[in-house]
């Protein structure tokens, strides 16, 4: 199964173990599946982890551990084809990341702009807890 997690799942592993995010990374880092990503994602996952919440939350370290793992297990993808679907335009490489990488989900926390979209170039947008409902039962 290939898999885009969305930056938010993935600051949301880091903060909160056990959850369905952290649990979801955690299956990733066992092989359960494959993780893809591509470069945009891993600067934006440094940028927004300097924000003051995540700052509060996370050590540096934390998150510098975290983007060397899935930049050296994840398959990154480059390069990604024009999309413009999400309400939030920020969130379109998402989209054409799941559309390049021909991902089965894009595992989402947002309620508001991805989730409702429901597909996207044959991947499923799908939350944490439904994705991993899915994988405990495989």
């Amino acid at each position: 199964m290939r898999v885009v997690l969305d930056t938010n799942i993935l600051l949301s592993a880091l903060i909160t173990g056990g959850t369905p995010p952290g649990r979801l990374y955690d299956l990733w880092r066992e092989r359960r599946f494959q993780l893809v990503t591509c470069e945009r994602q891993l600067g934006e996952l440094n940028d927004v982890s300097r924000r003051p919440f995540f700052r509060a939350r996370l050590r540096p370290h934390e998150v510098g551990t975290m983007i060397n793992e899935i930049r050296r297990l994840a398959a990154v993808h480059q390069p990604l084809p024009e999309v413009a679907r999400s309400p939030d335009p920020g969130d379109d490489f998402l989209l054409a990341l799941a559309q390049a990488a021909r991902a089965d989900y894009l595992v989402t926390g947002d309620r508001s702009d991805l989730l409702p979209l429901g597909r996207h170039a044959g991947s499923q947008i799908v939350t944490a807890r439904y994705a991993l409902g899915l994988l405990e039962r495989s």
